[in-house]
C-alpha cells in the first residue's frame, strides 16, 4: 500500500550538489516542560459521541492528552521543540504506524501523521478520486483494499486519542513534470476537498457501516499539510489560507525560528549536518537514501548499518545545535517505508530514544507547537529570529528574554566613576 514516495527532483538534485536535504520531527509530554501543561485533575467529562454524515467521523468531545500552551514568561529560556512527521501515513502488511505510536508513547512524544486521502479509498471505488489534470481514477501511490483500510482507521483513531494529530498528504502523488507543481489555487482547493471527502465516508465506500468512527471532525482537525515531494508549495498555501489552515511543512529551512507566510506558519524540515560530508542535508528519510543509495530503495546491504548511522547522527547533530544553541524547533519528515532494509526507521527510533527523554525537550506534534507559536508575545518571536543557526544569545537567555537592559559584566561598578 505505502509506494515509494518520491521527494521534488529539484530539492534531490540541490541536496547532492550544494546542500543535501533531509528532515524528521516528534513530540512530547508537557509534564516534562514548565511552560506548556497538560490539561490534569479529574477525568475528562464524558461527551456524547455524534456522528456526522455516514458515521466515517464522529465529534467526541476535545482531544484528549492535547496540553494548554503557555506564554514564556521574561527572562524564560525556551523549550526545546521536536516534531516527527511521517508522509502518506498508513497501516499495511509492515505495521510501522502500530509500532511508532508504541515508540512515541513510550518515550513521551506525540507525533504528526499526514494521511493520504486514497489509502481511505477501496480500490474498486478508484474512480471517485478526480485527480486535477489527470484521468479519473488515477493515482501514483494506488488506493488501498478492505483490511487495509480497517487497519489504517484503527492506527488514526488509536493515535488520535493519544494525542497525536492527523494532517493530510493530499491523495495521488503526481510529482515532476505532471506533478502538483503545475496546479493552481483552485486545483489544490478540489485536492483538498476530496482528501477530506475520503475520510469523511469510507463507510458508504467500504460498506463497513457497522465499524466504529473516527473519534474527530475532519474538517476541524485538518490544519496543516506537506505536499508531495515538496512541490506546489507556493499555490498550495494561498489555497490553504483560505480554507483554514494553521501551518504547511512544504519547504526547505535552516535551523531557525519560524516565521508566518501568507497567514500559515512556515514549519517546513530543515537542513542539518550529514556526517562525512560539508554539504547540509534535509531532515528526512528519503533524501538521506537518495544520498547514499541513489534512487535504489534497496542498496548495497553492507552499507545498511553506516547509512542508518548517517541519518541518526547527522539528526542529532542538528538537535544538539538547536538544544545548545537557538532553541529552533527541530522539524523531521518520515515515510513508513523499509527502505535500505529499515535502517532509516532504526535511525528515527534511536533519535525519538535520544531526544525526547531529556530535560526541557518537547516531542510534539505540528499542532502543538502552532499552538505555542500563537500563545507567544510577537516580539519574543521576533527576538527568537533573530538568532542564527546554533547561536546562543550572547548575554544569556534571561537577559535576552527579559525585555530590561542586560547586565553589566561581572566585576564592572555599579555606578560611574566621578569625573575629575
Amino acid at each position: 500500500m505505502a509506494a515509494t514516495q518520491r521527494i521534488a527532483a529539484a530539492v534531490v538534485v540541490a541536496a547532492t550538489a550544494a546542500a543535501s536535504l533531509a528532515g524528521c520531527a516528534t513530540g512530547t509530554d508537557a509534564s516534562k516542560t514548565g511552560t506548556q501543561t497538560a490539561r490534569k485533575g479529574a477525568p475528562a467529562p464524558k461527551h456524547e459521541v455524534r456522528l456526522i454524515g455516514d458515521g466515517s467521523t464522529a465529534y467526541t468531545g476535545p482531544q484528549p492528552h492535547l496540553p494548554r500552551p503557555e506564554r514564556l514568561r521574561p527572562g524564560q529560556k525556551p523549550p526545546q521543540f521536536v516534531v516527527f512527521s511521517w508522509d502518506g501515513a498508513g497501516e499495511d502488511s509492515q505495521k510501522l504506524f502500530s509500532h511508532f505510536r508504541k515508540v512515541s508513547k513510550a518515550n513521551h512524544a506525540t507525533m504528526t501523521y499526514f494521511l493520504s486521502g486514497v489509502y481511505m479509498l477501496p480500490e474498486d471505488k478508484a474512480d471517485l478520486y478526480r485527480p486535477p489534470q489527470h484521468s479519473p481514477g488515477r493515482s501514483d501511490i494506488g488506493f488501498n483494499d478492505e483490511q487495509g483500510i480497517a487497519d489504517t482507521v484503527r492506527q488514526l483513531r488509536l493515535a488520535w486519542l493519544e494525542g497525536n494529530e492527523i494532517g493530510t498528504h493530499f491523495n495521488g502523488h503526481f510529482c515532476g513534470r505532471n506533478g502538483v507543481g503545475q496546479w493552481s489555487p483552485a486545483e489544490w482547493k478540489d485536492e483538498i476537498t476530496q482528501a477530506k471527502r475520503f475520510v469523511k465516508t469510507w463507510k458508504t465506500n467500504t460498506g463497513m457501516t457497522k465499524a466504529a468512527p473516527l473519534p474527530f471532525d475532519y474538517d476541524k482537525e485538518l490544519i496543516g499539510a506537506r505536499t508531495p515531494c515538496l512541490e506546489g508549495q507556493k499555490n498550495f498555501m494561498r489555497a490553504a489560507s483560505r480554507l483554514g489552515f494553521r501551518y504547511d511543512s512544504s519547504g526547505v529551512n535552516e535551523q531557525v525560528w519560524p516565521r508566518k507566510r501568507m497567514g500559515l506558519w512556515d514549519l517546513s524540515m530543515q537542513l542539518v549536518p550529514f556526517p562525512g560530508h560539508t554539504y547540509e542535508q534535509l531532515t528526512m528519510d528519503y533524501n538521506f537514501m537518495v544520498n547514499q543509495s541513489g534512487t535504489r530503495t534497496q542498496g548495497n546491504p553492507a552499507k545498511y548499518a553506516y547509512w542508518g548511522e548517517q541519518m541518526r547522527d547527522g539528526l542529532l547533530r542538528g538537535f544538539h545545535r538547536a538544544y545548545n544553541g537557538n532553541r529552533a524547533p527541530l522539524i523531521i519528515g518520515n515515510h513508513f517505508e523499509s527502505w535500505n532494509g529499515g535502517t532509516y526507521m532504526r535511525a528515527v527510533e534511536e533519535v525519538v530514544e535520544t531526544v525526547c527523554n531529556q530535560p526541557d525537550v518537547r516531542c510534539v506534534s505540528f499542532r502543538q507547537l502552532a499552538d505555542w507559536l500563537d500563545a507567544q508575545d510577537p516580539q519574543t518571536l521576533a527576538k527568537l529570529r533573530s538568532l542564527g543557526v546554533s547561536e546562543p544569545p550572547k548575554q544569556g537567555w534571561a537577559s535576552f528574554l527579559s525585555g530590561r537592559p542586560a547586565p553589566a559584566p561581572k566585576g564592572a561598578p555599579e555606578v560611574p566613576a566621578a569625573r575629575h
